[in-house]
């Protein structure tokens, strides 16, 4: 990849979508359901629209379970471990191959517990390919428990975690290299709901964290300035997880983990847009929509709308954006 300076308020670029119908992760049925939501949203036409080059590969299948050699103790705290490992394996293999396609792959879940595979995926690309990830986690909870300090037992709460190398959660990706993401690469924007072990591990780990707190006090585009700048001017990749609870529920109901007080639509738009003007942005997954908990298809269009303003769709144009291009 390199870098150039463009006067266009977009560029084309080729986009991969793939459909992760997972919801074994959760606690709560329904977002298996989220794929087919998103494309009904029109989001595959409306990147087409911006100029994009789209290609939908589908849904994955869903895999068998498979066996995992974890300790007990561990094994027995994670609900659906079997079923939970045969998707990250599977995930991840595709988000390897998707990535190292070269295009921007978009992975549509599907509850969080799919991010194992992706972030794994890209970040097994990025090591070969010299560069640097850092992930932007969008999200109302932090995702950090571990077998040892969940208190449901849903994975869909330990992705973080388990990216950034815990080791009683590896054997999920069995025989595939692993490559652990730098704590500090990472940043929880938007967090509002944190586990008491959670916070400790949090900020023993040194992750990065805007809570609302902040984001309250200085706004959304000071702390993800912030951030962009720290990470520009190298050859960094920005991994976008997006789970549907970020925003405020009032605006963005279809999710099964509702937390008051999230971002707002103009925020979540400017977020989007800001990370369309850095050029960072070289993947990004949209988990955690639950159509059986939508109102007539709203949180599915707004999560839509934000696709189209990361892929650069603007009131006007705005001269000088840099973007990366292959």
């Amino acid at each position: 990849m390199r870098w150039t300076d463009s006067g266009k308020s977009r560029q084309s670029a080729r986009v991969s979508l793939l459909g992760i119908p997972l919801e074994l992760g959760a606690g709560e049925a329904g977002s298996v359901m989220g794929p087919a939501a998103l494309r009904t949203a029109g989001l595959p036409a409306l990147l087409g629209e911006l100029g994009h080059a789209v290609v939908d590969h589908g849904d994955l299948p869903h895999p068998a379970p498979v066996e995992v050699e974890m300790a007990p103790a561990a094994a027995a705290a994670c609900r659906n471990l079997g079923h939970i490992a045969a998707w990250t394996r599977l995930i991840h293999d595709h988000a390897y191959l998707m990535a190292r396609a070269g295009g921007f792959p978009i992975f549509l879940g599907g509850d969080h517990s799919l991010s194992m595979g992706t972030v794994s995926g890209i970040a097994r690309h990025c090591r070969e390919a010299g560069r640097e990830l850092f992930v932007l986690w969008l999200d109302a909870h932090a995702d950090f428990n571990t077998p040892a300090t969940t208190p449901s037992g849903n994975m869909h709460g330990m992705p973080v975690a388990f990216a950034c190398g815990d080791r009683s959660l590896r054997p999920l990706l069995g025989d595939r290299p692993f490559v652990p993401v730098r704590a500090e690469n990472f940043h929880l924007f938007g967090l509002r709901s944190i586990d008491p072990t959670e916070r400790e591990a949090v900020q023993a780990r040194g992750i990065q964290v805007s809570d609302m707190r902040a984001i309250d006090e200085t706004g959304v585009s000071v702390p993800l300035r912030r951030m962009l700048d720290r990470i520009a001017g190298g050859d960094a990749h920005l991994h976008v997880s997006l789970d549907v609870d970020f925003i405020d529920p009032g605006l963005a109901p279809g999710v099964g983990t509702t937390v008051p007080g999230g971002a707002t639509y103009r925020e979540a738009h400017l977020i989007m847009e800001l990370l369309h003007d850095s050029g960072l942005v070289g993947s990004l997954d949209i988990v955690e929509l639950n159509p059986f908990l939508d109102e007539r298809g709203k949180s599915a269009r707004l999560l839509t709308e934000l696709a189209a303003s990361l892929f650069g769709r603007t009131i006007i144009d705005r001269p000088a954006r840099r973007i990366r291009v292959a």
